[in-house]
C-alpha cells in the first residue's frame, strides 16, 4: 500500500441533517485545496446503506489507517434520492464548494451525471487505481470518453438461485440447470412446477430487471455504442421479452406487487429460486430454515441472438471523486482500500456480503471458502469469476427513461398489444425524454 501524508482517528458516521446546509459533511468546506473535510487529514463521503456501503466505508478506513494512522473519514449517511437531487442542485447552482470528497454513484446513473453535470466530478484515470482488474463490463459504467471517473465497488454480477431440496422432489440438480438456454430452463422450469407445484421465479409486475439482464447477456442493450435508444426493432429486446411472456404464461414466473413480496415469495418457499444480482443472496439468507437448501449456478442464455452468454449483471455501484476533493488524498485512499486490498474484502464479505468488483479479491482464501448456506458451494469464489464474463454493454445515459418506457411496453404486450409497435412507442417515448 502506498502512503500519503500521515493522517487520524476513527472512521465515523454523521447523521444525515435535513437542508442543504448539510451537504457540507459537517460544517467544513473546502478551500485551500484540502478538499471537503476541511483539512489535509480528513474525507468526507456520501453514501447510503448504514449496513453496506457506510459499513464497507468505516472498514476501508480501518484498513487505511494501518499504513496512515492519522487518517480521519467522516461518511454522511444519504439516501441515494437525496443524494442525486443534492447533486442536482449543487450543479445548477454553481455551489460545488458545498461537495463531500468522495460520493457513491448507482452505476446505471453514472454516465448521465457525468454528461449532464461535469463540473462535479475529477477525471481519475491517472489516479492509481489499476482499472484492469476490474471487469470492463463494470469500468464502463463509469468512464466517458475514455476518461476514469469511478472506482467499481459493489457487484451487481447475476446469479440464479435455486432450492436443491425442489429440484431434487422433482428429479433434478443445480448441474441440470448449469449452462442452459433459456429454451431448456422453460423445459425444467415447466416440469419442476408440475412435479412439485413449485415455480421457479417471481418478479415485480412492471419490472424490466430480468429483461435487462437477458437482453445484457447477449452484448445487446436499450441504447447503442453512442447512446442513442436501440429499443425500436431491437431483436435481442424482442426475444427477452418473449421469454419474459413465455415464463409468465407457463406458470413459472410468479408476479407480485411489490418489493417486499418478492423477497417474501422465495423467503417464505412460495417459489423455488430466484434470478438477480448477486447482492439479493443476503436476502435469500434472511431465510435461516432453509440453509444448506440453496445452490447458486449462472444465468441461462438466450441462443441465437448477438453473442449469447451464460453471464449478466444487475444493480452496483462506484465511488467517485468530487471536483472539490483532497484529490491526492482520496484517489490514495481509494487505490489503496477498494482497488488494492484483499484484507479490506476479506472483512467485509462475511459481516456484510459486500462481494468484490476487484478481480484480485476472488482469489483469497476467504472468497475460496465453501459455504454452509448454499450446500459448501463457494460461492463468492464463484461469482466473481462470473464477472469476468459479463457482457459490457453501454447502458446509456438515459437507463432510467429506457427502463421505466420498456417496463410500460411490456404491460401492454401482456395484454395482447403488437410488440414492434410498443418498442417504436417507447423508443419515441425515451427520444421525447432525451430531447
Amino acid at each position: 500500500m502506498r502512503k500519503l501524508t500521515k493522517i487520524s482517528a476513527i472512521a465515523g458516521v454523521i447523521t444525515l441533517g435535513l437542508g442543504l446546509a448539510a451537504c457540507t459533511g459537517g460544517g467544513n468546506g473546502g478551500g485551500g485545496g484540502n478538499g471537503a473535510g476541511g483539512d489535509g487529514n480528513t474525507l468526507t463521503v456520501w453514501a447510503w446503506d448504514p449496513a453496506f456501503n457506510v459499513y464497507a466505508m468505516e472498514e476501508a478506513a480501518k484498513v487505511y489507517q494501518e499504513e496512515n494512522p492519522d487518517f480521519e473519514l467522516n461518511v454522511v449517511e444519504t439516501p441515494w434520492e437525496d443524494l442525486q437531487t443534492k447533486l442536482t442542485t449543487l450543479a445548477q447552482s454553481g455551489q460545488t464548494d458545498e461537495l463531500p470528497d468522495i460520493f457513491l454513484m448507482q452505476n446505471n446513473a453514472f454516465q448521465k451525471n457525468v454528461i449532464n453535470y461535469p463540473e462535479l466530478f475529477t477525471d481519475i484515470t491517472d489516479s492509481g487505481v489499476d482499472f484492469s482488474e476490474f471487469p470492463d463490463a463494470v469500468v464502463n459504467y463509469s468512464t466517458v470518453d475514455g476518461v476514469h471517473y469511478g472506482v467499481p465497488f459493489d457487484n451487481g454480477t447475476a446469479v440464479m438461485a435455486l432450492r436443491t431440496d425442489v429440484l431434487e422432489e422433482a428429479g433434478y440438480t443445480v448441474d441440470d440447470f448449469t449452462d442452459i438456454t433459456w429454451d431448456e430452463y422453460i423445459t425444467l422450469g415447466t416440469d419442476v412446477l408440475e412435479k412439485t407445484g413449485m415455480p421457479l421465479l417471481s418478479g415485480q409486475a412492471q419490472s424490466v430487471d430480468l429483461v435487462t439482464m437477458i437482453l445484457q447477456s447477449t452484448g445487446s442493450s436499450l441504447f447503442d455504442d453512442e447512446g442513442n435508444p436501440s429499443i425500436a426493432g431491437n431483436e435481442a429486446l424482442l426475444e427477452a421479452i418473449d421469454v419474459y411472456t413465455r415464463l409468465v404464461d407457463a406458470g413459472i414466473l410468479v408476479q407480485v406487487n411489490s418489493w417486499d413480496e418478492y423477497i417474501g415469495s422465495f423467503v417464505n418457499s412460495n417459489v423455488a429460486g430466484t434470478t438477480q444480482g448477486v447482492w439479493i443472496l443476503g436476502s435469500v439468507q434472511t431465510a435461516e430454515d432453509q440453509s444448506g437448501l440453496w445452490q447458486v449456478t449462472n444465468f441461462p442464455r438466450l441462443e441465437g441472438v448477438g453473442d449469447a452468454t451464460n453471464y449478466t449483471a444487475n444493480g452496483g455501484s462506484s465511488w467517485a471523486i468530487s471536483s472539490n476533493a483532497n484529490v491526492e488524498l482520496a484517489a490514495d485512499f481509494l487505490a489503496s482500500t477498494f482497488a488494492g486490498s484483499t484484507e479490506f474484502y476479506d472483512t467485509i464479505l462475511p459481516a456484510a456480503g459486500a462481494l468484490a468488483n476487484w478481480t484480485p479479491a476472488g482469489e483469497s482464501d476467504v472468497y475460496a471458502e465453501p459455504q454452509e448456506f448454499f450446500g459448501g458451494q463457494p460461492v463468492y469464489q464463484q461469482v466473481v469469476e462470473y464477472a469476468t464474463n459479463v457482457p459490457s454493454v453501454n447502458t446509456g445515459a438515459y437507463f432510467y427513461e429506457g427502463r421505466d418506457a420498456v417496463g410500460a411496453a411490456i404491460t401492454n404486450i401482456m395484454n395482447g398489444a403488437d410488440p414492434e409497435a410498443e418498442l417504436e412507442n417507447a423508443q419515441a417515448a425515451v427520444e421525447f425524454a432525451m430531447n
